[in-house]
């Protein structure tokens, strides 16, 4: 069963949140599955697991500050983030679903489920939603650049045009042997016009920085993982955001994050980087198979 792409708009506290949905040819009464993307990605991460769920509708936004909702006034911040959520499925008149959420977007999923409980049906985290490993009183410059590297100084860089911000993907580690046209249309989408002859990526630095900020050193997240009651499991891999080992999880902090959140089911996959898990074929079909799992799993009406 093929699906239908078609974007939206919906008004949010600052503006419009921009989505994106695949729409199935399947039942009206078809599942949905509500796809979350990372600090400085957009709903265009998603084609390659929508692809592989034949039969469900899958919604993904752009997260205010992002994409095409870049116009949005206002702070952002994990709670932000999941009242837009909530929002979104309003629009879509859509009760109950499977959230999964990549890198940032797990940590936005997980206070999603703390805030709209009834919204939320099963979690799937994918290298993100569990703490990170991040050293007590560091400064925002220096908490940004731990995490996000090179990543942080992107959001500053201008280009000439598409071709160029391609190439600098193109020599970037992560997509060393990674790279196809659903890619291209990801990385195109992300390029905005800087009003001076120039093109900058859609996500702002001030923007990543107050959202890093709220998820590794606020109260809002560690208060929605104490009161997690949905099934969640947790996927990680052993590569980070430079295709570097150990990934945002290395495997000590790993054990101890888990412990201390025994009801969170995880398993980690081999062969993959924080990117490629999600917008890579073979790591898309790892991804859509535990969403599928998942889904199975909801009780029927």
């Amino acid at each position: 069963m093929s699906h239908t792409y078609r974007q939206l708009d919906v008004p949010v506290d600052g503006g419009l949140l921009h989505a994106g949905v695949w729409e199935t040819d399947a039942a009206a009464d078809a599942p949905s599955v509500l796809a979350v993307h990372g600090v400085t990605a957009s709903h265009l991460a998603w084609p390659f697991v929508a692809e592989r769920l034949p039969g469900v509708r899958v919604v993904a936004p752009d997260l205010r500050g992002r994409g095409r909702s870049n116009g949005i006034e206002g702070s952002a911040g994990m709670a932000a983030h999941a009242d837009d959520l909530a929002a979104l499925l309003d629009a879509l008149g859509i009760d109950r679903t499977v959230v999964v959420g990549h890198s940032m977007g797990a940590f936005v999923s997980v206070v999603f489920a703390a805030r709209h409980a009834e919204r939320v049906s099963r979690l799937v985290l994918v290298d993100g939603g569990l703490p990170l490993d991040v050293p007590a009183g560091m400064d925002t410059d220096a908490l940004v650049a731990g995490i996000l590297g090179p990543t942080a100084a992107r959001l500053s860089m201008t280009f000439a045009d598409t071709g160029e911000y391609l190439d600098f993907w193109r020599r970037h580690p992560a997509f060393t042997d990674a790279w196809t046209p659903e890619l291209e249309r990801y990385l195109a989408y992300d390029l905005v016009d800087d009003g001076a002859g120039a093109h900058r990526p859609a996500t702002s630095y001030a923007t990543t920085a107050d959202d890093t900020v709220d998820m590794n050193t606020g109260t809002t997240l560690p208060d929605a993982l104490a009161g997690l009651r949905h099934p969640t499991r947790l996927i990680t891999v052993p590569r980070g955001l430079q295709n570097e080992p150990p990934g945002l999880y290395a495997p000590a902090h790993l054990d101890r994050v888990l412990a201390a959140n025994p009801s969170v089911r995880h398993e980690r996959v081999e062969g993959f980087n924080h990117y490629t898990i999600v917008m890579s074929p073979g790591g898309a079909d790892v991804v859509a198979a535990a969403v599928q799992e998942e889904l199975a799993a909801v009780p029927t009406p």
